[in-house]
C-alpha cells in the first residue's frame, strides 16, 4: 500500500471545504509564526507549510490531492471493515465435521416432524 498523504488541510488549520483565500491566510499565518528566521527550531514545520500550500493553492494539484485523499480515506475504511469481519469470524465458535453432521440430521428430523405433524 503506498504511503499515506500528509493532511495538508491539518497542516494549514483549514477545512477542506476552505477557499483560496483562506488557505493563503491561514499559510502566511502560519508561516510568520514559524520563519526560520524567528524561530530556529521549526525547519521542518515551514517546509511542512510550504508543500501545503503549494499543493492547495494550485486547483489542480488540490483536485488531484482530494481524490487521492478520499481514495485513501475509502481504502481505510475497507481494511478497517476487513479488520471487524475477521475479528467476528474469530468469535464464531468452530464447529467439528461429528458436530455439522449431527447438527444437520437433528435439524432435518426437526424438518420432517414439522411437515408431517
Amino acid at each position: 500500500m503506498p504511503r499515506p498523504e500528509p493532511d495538508y488541510y491539518a497542516i494549514l488549520n483549514v477545512s477542506p471545504s476552505a477557499t483560496l483565500a483562506q488557505i493563503k491566510h491561514a499559510y502566511r499565518q502560519l508561516a510568520r509564526r514559524y520563519h526560520p528566521d524567528l524561530n530556529q527550531s521549526a525547519d521542518s514545520r515551514i517546509k511542512q507549510l510550504n508543500e501545503a500550500y503549494a499543493i492547495l493553492s494550485d486547483a489542480v494539484k488540490r483536485a488531484a490531492y482530494d481524490k487521492l485523499r478520499k481514495d485513501q480515506q475509502r481504502a481505510e475504511a475497507i481494511a478497517d471493515m476487513i479488520r471487524q469481519q475477521q475479528e467476528e469470524l474469530k468469535r464464531i465458535p468452530k464447529m467439528t465435521w461429528p458436530e455439522g453432521i449431527a447438527g444437520f440430521f437433528r435439524e432435518f428430523k426437526k424438518e420432517i416432524r414439522e411437515d408431517h405433524g
